[in-house]
């Protein structure tokens, strides 16, 4: 990933998050602009957590982590 697009990307958001004055929605933006912002920053809700506009949501990172340890379960399963 191009970190000059990724950088674009998060001024794109925070940018229009000021002029808006509340969290940016996809429809907020002309629909090739919020392809490319997904496409830089993966879905939405990480986008606005990576442009600082969002907490991290602790539920993700819960999910995250238990998917991390099935992973981890599988591996060891595979090499035994």
């Amino acid at each position: 990933m191009n970190d000059k697009c990724k950088k674009e990307a998060l001024e794109l958001l925070q940018s229009k998050a000021s002029e808006i004055g509340r969290l940016p929605k996809k429809a907020d933006f002309q629909e090739e602009t919020a392809r490319f912002i997904r496409r830089m920053l993966g879905p939405w809700p990480r986008a606005l957590e990576q442009a600082g506009l969002k907490e991290i949501s602790p539920t993700y990172m819960g999910k995250k982590a238990r998917n991390r340890v099935k992973r981890k379960r599988r591996r060891n399963q595979n090499k035994a």
